[in-house]
């Protein structure tokens, strides 16, 4: 395994990694384009949905491939790294909507977690339903609806946008509640997905390559190549991203970076450090700072839409 020290991140990793700031509650953007660039890997601080209209996209989620077609949604977490793969031949047509969890977690009740359908596909690692042609159409008057909204500037406009947000989150926990393994659809290699699934799980304690080889079975030259050609990472540095993540999370919530750093996984602080100035592009005394400020670009970055 090549040391924290020594490996670095690509270039666009560096301080860009982490794609779009989001200081409201939540965003939606309705598109229809042809794009001409193609996105690398990348995750969020918020969780997105994006609802599928029209195109050919394969959406990458930790390791699986999603073949979108008309009628999916797709439910995207902080901490899930992905990527889409765009035809930019076919005019390629989505809502997206960038959702902060805090409020989610806000408007939720007792008995209603409204984060529940993003727990479930983290959990479970499926992050996508189809539905059927009636609920899709009901599906898409609310977002029309919530679009019509979004641009209201009338009496009460801001709590009717609230409203149908909320609304649509409800209706897609009930979605994803009731659907089982055959709503999904995902081209995977199952003992990379059950890799990525243990390293999730697991990522405070020790993982190389001869741990994960031994455990599931299989050479390490094999786990190598498999692993990098189903998520597009060595199995060294997705395991320091995901670390990395998880201790971006844990600062967020007020832990201290110290605390964070072993519970993640890391043995070393000084080498946390290095790391996490590397990937978020400041060290952790200052992302702490910048988090608890005001955090939004003048104007969103399209190209992660």
């Amino acid at each position: 395994v090549v040391s924290m020290e020594k490996e670095s991140f690509p270039e666009h990793h560096r301080s860009g990694y982490k794609r779009g700031y989001l200081n409201e509650d939540f965003l939606l953007f309705h598109l229809k384009d042809k794009k001409g660039d193609q996105l690398e890997y990348h995750y969020h601080d918020f969780y997105k949905i994006i609802v599928f209209l029209s195109g050919k996209v394969n959406y990458l989620i930790e390791g699986k491939t999603y073949p979108l077609q008309p009628r999916d949604i797709l439910l995207v977490t902080n901490k899930d790294i992905h990527k889409a793969i765009i035809d930019i031949n076919i005019p390629y047509e989505r809502f997206v909507i960038w959702l902060k969890p805090a409020f989610l977690e806000k408007n939720s009740s007792p008995q209603t977690n409204l984060l529940s359908c993003f727990e479930k596909a983290s959990r479970e690692k499926r992050n996508l339903v189809r539905l059927d042609p009636e609920s899709f159409h009901q599906l898409k008057n609310t977002l029309f609806e919530l679009e019509a909204a979004w641009k209201d500037d009338s009496f009460g406009a801001d709590i009717m946008k609230n409203t149908l947000l909320l609304h649509l989150v409800i209706y897609l926990n009930r979605v994803f509640s009731m659907s089982g393994e055959t709503a999904y659809h995902a081209k995977q290699d199952k003992v990379i997905d059950q890799i990525v699934t243990y390293i999730g799980k697991n990522l405070r304690n020790e993982l190389t390559i001869e741990i994960l080889a031994e455990k599931f079975f299989i050479s390490k030259s094999t786990l190598m190549h498999r692993f990098k050609e189903q998520t597009g990472y060595t199995v060294h540095n997705f395991i320091l991203q995901k670390r990395l993540i998880a201790a971006g999370i844990q600062i967020r919530k007020g832990i201290p970076a110290l605390e964070a750093s072993y519970d993640c996984g890391f043995s070393d602080y000084s080498s946390f450090v290095r790391a996490f100035q590397r990937f978020y592009g400041m060290s952790p005394r200052q992302y702490k700072k910048e988090q608890s400020g005001s955090l939004l670009h003048d104007k969103p970055d399209s190209s992660i839409l």
